[in-house]
């Protein structure tokens, strides 16, 4: 009721003002036309008996052609238009239907041209006043003043949406890296040239926040602006990207602050959703460790192909309800059903998958920190590669269609447990995938994903909540990162083009030293490195290495036609001593000793560099 009663008055009053401009128009109008002079009675008579007539009938016009459908706040070349089309039609039809009536009598004829002029100038002016005082001259006098880097459509579409919104920021200026924008305006805003110069411009046009709005940068380009951001000392924000801002429009609320997978991020990956779809839809799909960081995302992006059901294999109890809850929310017609079991019960894995008979699995499930699992040798076995060992077995017995296993980069000339014990799974799959023509084995391989259980990223996140230190091993520590959406689209890319016996390695981009990340970390967290929170390096921990690699020097990499998507020349074992060599190791599990374990180990896995018995 409030409201109707606000918009109403907002009306009235509009419809009050627009009528005396016609009345003030139209006796202005007689007024010039004899030079400001005295106006003959005759004529100011007759003018003001048809004032009511010009009132009545303009108004309807204004009425018709929507003059007071529009917000004067946000008034602009639309509203200017719509009032332009009210008053050239309303003097039209005044002067035809005076003319027709008394042609025109007692009436100059100048008069209705100038009428015309008089009355668009004060219908439009006003309104423009409105605005610019509403949109300058009152932001000013509390308002942030702020700077927006990008000057293309997102940055003038960015710039709408402030100066409407009425909120509390005053823009000053774009700045953009396009010479041709150099020193030009948008919105009334001067475009400024050079990015790199943003602490300057900071400081010169005394800056209060900074607006990122480059939906389009690399992270190689946002990387090059957050650090010029960070020098200025002043909060700024960004767009999402591109791929996230598809289904919206772009406005002050997809401002966001800047986080750390839009400087490590990498260029968004074109798959062919139409071969992935192919190749998953209508099939049942079993996922292990589907609760974990990527066997959740997995669970998410597969749900959107149209499988005929999703099977979700995960021992842990909450990690299994999470992942159960979202697909019922956000899937509410999927088939899914969520499991509790562990990979090394082979009892329960062979009911699962005689039950719900899986023409795909996807084996997500693994133990993956590398420090711990040094210390705990016998358990890194039985999950990673006894556990690898009961499903793959499994899916060849029970003729799955498809097996991937996903491994990692740290099987590559493994100096831990966990890259050993994933280097002998990648070996077993490639050893079952010769053996059978029911089953395709396929391998995908991949460095660190950005905010997994257990990775750096929330590690030093809550360090630097705690207030520091945030720990770092060595300051020349790399490592490969991507995000668990793209990794998981990898996935599912690598099971659709692959024919089996594959070990396909994901294109990780360039490797990040973790002493940057953590810098980066610290200054998106509005601190200072060094003095608000200090970086402590630790030293290298059990088992891992100063450089993580991709493939093994004997692995040729081959492209695959696909983007991001490379083919290791697998190398190949003497099947029947890699089993022998294999049966060694799990009589040694069995009899639980860890210096045998661990030699075993590093004779199933040569290039193993074993460290020293646990």
């Amino acid at each position: 009721m409030l409201i109707n009663n606000f918009v109403f008055k907002s009306r009235l009053t509009i419809m009050i003002h627009d009528t005396l401009m016609v009345a003030c128009a139209w006796l202005f109008a007689l007024w010039f036309r004899f030079d400001l002079d005295n106006i003959p009675n005759d004529y100011m008579s007759t003018a003001l008996i048809y004032l009511p007539y010009a009132i009545i009938s303009q108004s309807i016009i204004f009425w018709y052609f929507g003059l007071y459908k529009g917000v004067w706040r946000f008034s602009s070349l639309p509203d200017l238009i719509r009032i332009f089309k009210a008053v050239f039609f309303g003097v039209f039809f005044i002067a035809g239907s005076l003319f027709i009536y008394n042609r025109l009598a007692f009436i100059p004829r100048s008069v209705i041209p100038l009428y015309g002029c008089l009355l668009l100038l004060l219908l439009s002016l006003p309104r423009l006043l409105y605005r610019y005082y509403k949109d300058g001259v009152k932001r000013e006098k509390n308002a942030q003043r702020a700077l927006i880097i990008g000057a293309g459509s997102a940055g003038d579409m960015l710039a709408r949406d402030l100066l409407h919104d009425g909120s509390s920021l005053l823009l000053v200026a774009f700045v953009d890296d396009d010479k041709r924008k150099k020193s030009r305006s948008i919105r009334g805003l001067p475009v400024l040239f050079d990015t790199t110069l943003i602490a300057e411009y900071v400081i010169k046009l005394n800056i209060d926040i900074v607006f990122i709005a480059i939906p389009s940068a690399s992270a190689t380009e946002m990387r090059h602006i957050v650090e010029a951001c960070e020098k200025a000392q002043v909060p700024f924000k960004t767009l999402p990207s591109v791929k996230e801002l598809l289904s919206n429009t772009i406005s002050k609320g997809n401002l966001r602050d800047v986080a750390i997978a839009d400087i490590l991020g990498r260029e968004p990956v074109n798959l062919n959703w139409g071969k992935i779809q192919a190749s998953l839809s209508g099939k049942r799909i079993l996922i292990t460790g589907g609760g974990g960081s990527i066997g959740s995302e997995l669970c998410r992006q597969l749900a959107r192909v149209d499988p005929e059901a999703l099977i979700i294999y995960d021992q842990s109890e909450f990690n299994l309800y999470q992942i159960n809850s979202i697909l019922q929310h956000d899937f509410p017609d999927l088939q899914h059903t969520a499991i509790l079991g562990s990979v090394v019960d082979r009892v329960a894995l062979e009911e699962v998958i005689r039950r719900e008979k899986p023409n795909v699995i996807f084996h997500a499930a693994a133990y993956k920190h590398v420090p711990l699992l040094e210390h705990q040798t016998l358990a890194a076995i039985t999950n990673n590669l006894i556990g690898t060992k009961n499903i793959a077995e499994l899916a060849l017995a029970e003729k799955v269609e498809r097996f991937v296993l996903i491994s990692s980069d740290k099987a590559v000339n493994p100096t831990n447990i966990m890259g050993a014990t994933k280097r002998a799974a990648e070996i077993l799959c490639q050893n079952l995938n010769a053996q059978t023509a029911d089953t395709s084995y396929i391998t995908v391989r991949f460095g660190n994903v950005l905010d997994s259980a257990g990775s750096v990223v929330p590690l030093f996140r809550a360090q630097i909540k705690a207030g520091g230190p945030v720990t770092v091993t060595h300051p020349d520590v790399t490592r490969y990162f991507m995000t668990i959406p793209e990794a998981c689209r990898l996935i599912m890319k690598a099971e659709a083009v692959g024919s089996g016996g594959e070990i396909y390695v994901l294109d990780m981009g360039s490797p990040v030293r973790i002493s940057y990340l953590a810098e980066q970390m610290i200054q998106l967290s509005g601190l200072n490195v060094g003095t608000d929170i200090k970086i402590e390096y630790i030293g290298l921990r059990a088992g891992e290495k100063l450089h993580e690699e991709l493939f093994h020097e004997q692995e040729n990499l081959l492209g695959t036609g696909f983007e991001k998507l490379f083919l290791a020349q697998a190398r190949r074992y003497e099947k029947s001593i890699w089993e022998h060599d294999l049966d060694n190791l799990l009589n040694a599990c069995a009899s639980r000793n860890a210096e045998d374990i661990l030699q075993k180990l590093h004779t199933l896995v040569p290039e193993f560099a074993s460290p020293t018995v646990r």
